[in-house]
């Protein structure tokens, strides 16, 4: 609790004794909106900074990751299929397979790691 709200809350009871019974209510009410608002500020402050740690931990990009992954498949796996079903050099097409999977591997570590 801040110094102003403790001063605040001083005065309360200081104007309770010097007011008497008669005003009790009056001054009973204001010290609760008083310590009503300094709750509703400090319930304010956590939320604010747990919505923001829960922020940082999440991991963004889960579904692009995920599209990224089964299309990147998809698209070597047809390559691949393209590559060896016109192949009349099994050597040649081998090596092409293996630069469709390396570029393909590239791609996908340079987005995880863009992420």
């Amino acid at each position: 609790m801040d110094q102003v709200s403790r001063d605040e809350i001083g005065a309360s009871v200081a104007a309770h004794a010097e007011l008497g019974d008669d005003y009790e209510h009056a001054v009973a009410e204001g010290l609760v909106d008083r310590i009503g608002a300094e709750v509703d500020r400090r319930v304010d402050a956590r939320l604010s900074s747990a919505s923001r740690r829960a922020l940082r931990g999440r991991q963004p990009g889960t579904f692009a990751t995920v599209v990224m992954g089964l299309g990147s498949m998809g698209l070597g796996v047809g390559a691949t299929a393209v590559v060896l079903g016109n192949a009349h050099n099994t050597g040649a097409a081998s090596i092409m397979v293996l630069v469709i999977w390396a570029a393909i591997a590239i791609i996908n570590v340079t987005f995880g790691n863009r992420r």
